[in-house]
């Protein structure tokens, strides 16, 4: 990886923007982290994972969403999932045996062969439903599903110092026989002005807002759901916030150095969801809510889930809403090309604060 990414500096004059290091970190074939073979999702880090998602902190998760999906599906009269950043597959299962007949297709839209042979045997009495793509389809007509992959896109990384906009690089060290930062002057700056004098460092998300016009341009009939961690950008770019969000996950611990073990830790960002939600607004789509993981998952008919669930189970689930946990740093918005209001968005949407 690193021969690799030091070749791709050469070509490129002895500087890239992190957003392209980011990207071959991540997802160079054969090489970056999500295309290599790596574990990475489990909840301890003995079985070689180094950070644990929703779906495997408790299946209650998908079995709630399903009923957000369902819902959707009815709504739009469609009966295909896709699911982007499909992980391990235990999010798809929940799914597939929530959803049962009312759901006929579910497409994963993935770019790691290593991965999708672990979907396939996961997802084994599901086969006949699942198909996987390696690129996005022209056209789709479902509800679109994707939890923690925005967080997962290649960001550019900006910073101001002494007043200056620049935007961070990276280099080679020959000397130090390291990757380092290099910072190259740029018209570029935070979306909205950043209050204050102070140097500040923030990420912008490009690829992230592509990705969702790409979506938006494609879907002719159905729904979006996304869920990751992530703030509207009013506290995304706030002045406390002067060091952003950039982090890595190796072991189930966490660190700030992505130039450090490239390709064997996770790389990932806080989500600006009011980039996202006006990425999709350009394209024609309606915001159908925004609230935070926690209110979507109740609305949603967790609780009632619940009910018959053991002790474990029950404590387990609280871990998906309780503000210390994931309930209120993790937050869903919903899309779609007609205007209505999903069952996640009832009480408490948020679409107001983007």
């Amino acid at each position: 990886m690193s021969r690799l990414i030091q070749a791709s500096l050469h070509k490129q004059g002895g500087w890239m923007p992190f957003d392209r290091f980011m990207s071959l970190a991540l997802y160079a074939p054969g090489l970056g982290y999500y295309s290599g073979g790596h574990q990475q999702i489990g909840r301890m880090p003995s079985g070689g994972s180094d950070f644990v998602t929703a779906p495997e902190i408790s299946p209650y998760f998908g079995r709630a969403l399903a009923n957000s999906v369902a819902e959707a599906l009815l709504h739009t009269g469609t009966d295909t999932v896709y699911e982007f950043g499909a992980g391990n597959g235990s999010l798809a299962l929940q799914l597939l045996n929530t959803l049962g007949d009312k759901l006929q297709h579910y497409t994963i839209v993935d770019v790691s062969g290593g991965l999708r042979e672990r979907q396939a045997q996961t997802l084994l009495t599901h086969a006949s439903k699942v198909t996987w793509l390696s690129t996005l389809p022209d056209q789709m007509r479902g509800v679109v599903v994707g939890n923690e992959v925005l967080d997962a896109m290649p960001v550019r990384l900006l910073h101001r110092k002494q007043g200056v906009w620049h935007e961070r690089g990276v280099v080679w060290s020959a000397v130090g026989q390291a990757f380092e930062w290099q910072d190259r002057p740029t018209t570029e700056q935070a979306p909205p002005e950043v209050e204050g004098g102070q140097d500040y460092l923030c990420e912008i998300h490009p690829q992230a807002q592509a990705f969702v016009r790409s979506l938006a341009e494609r879907l002719t009939q159905g729904a979006m759901f996304f869920i990751d961690y992530g703030f509207p950008a009013h506290e995304y770019y706030h002045p406390q916030r002067h060091m952003g969000t950039l982090m890595c996950h190796q072991g189930h611990l966490s660190d700030t150095d992505p130039l450090n073990q490239v390709g064997f830790k996770d790389i990932t960002t806080h989500v600006n969801f009011t980039g996202i939600a006006l990425a999709a607004q350009e394209m024609g789509l309606q915001v159908l809510g925004y609230t935070s993981q926690a209110h979507f998952l109740m609305n949603s008919g967790l609780l009632p889930l619940l009910e018959n669930a053991s002790v474990p189970e029950r404590s387990m689930a609280q871990k998906l809403i309780q503000d210390h946990e994931m309930g209120e740093l993790f937050k869903v918005i919903a899309f779609g090309p007609d205007e209505w209001t999903p069952m996640g968005f009832v009480q408490a949407d948020r679409t107001h604060r983007l």
